[in-house]
């Protein structure tokens, strides 16, 4: 146990930030590159053991999750805006591995998420390049990604789709949770500087 909260104390002080926003972003990053790992175990329970190999180059962009809040120290915006662009990269990388008949594309939609919602007005920019960049990525054809890397069988591809479906919608959860905490850390920012002026 003491174990469990050393590491939580550890994980909470990497992920502090004086912003909301990049504390919202930097813990999305740290629960997706937690989960990475468990990835090709939840692909072995659907597939089977000898079509696992491809889900091993999603670990590419796990340093680059674990590196968001580092980044963010030094440049906030840079760090939420590294965030959304290695989850459209891994999905491209993870689209070539496992192909297009196995949903993995839905990834997508959480890193669209990230970019509407975790940069402010003045930032307008940065997001929307996020959200075209995602929705063009989405837009590839089939053709430019070719074979995957492993013979899935339409079976296979179905239980992918259920599998990956099932993992974007809980971090959309997880995000819109974040996301809650993000606009109710603002109205109390907003009720204190209210105060002050008042004061």
């Amino acid at each position: 146990m003491k174990s469990l909260a050393r590491l939580w104390r550890c994980l909470n002080a990497y992920a502090a930030h004086n912003d909301p926003m990049n504390v919202a972003a930097n813990w999305i990053a740290i629960v997706v590159a937690w989960n990475q790992p468990f990835y090709p175990l939840y692909l072995w329970a659907v597939v089977g053991a000898d079509k696992i190999a491809p889900s091993f180059l999603t670990f590419l962009s796990t340093p680059f999750f674990l590196a968001v809040p580092a980044v963010a120290r030094r440049h906030p915006m840079i760090g939420r805006l590294m965030l959304p662009m290695t989850g459209i990269a891994n999905g491209i990388v993870s689209t070539k591995a496992f192909g297009t008949g196995s949903g993995v594309e839905i990834f997508l939609l959480p890193c669209a998420l990230i970019g509407a919602a975790l940069f402010r007005p003045s930032e307008r920019a940065a997001g929307l390049a996020v959200i075209a960049f995602g929705a063009g990525v989405y837009f590839i054809p089939d053709r430019f990604y070719g074979l995957p890397l492993a013979a899935y069988s339409a079976a296979d591809n179905a239980a992918m789709v259920g599998l990956n479906a099932l993992s974007a919608t809980t971090l959309i959860v997880f995000i819109g949770l974040l996301l809650s905490g993000v606009v109710a850390a603002s109205e109390k920012r907003d009720v204190r500087h209210r105060a002050g002026n008042s004061g």
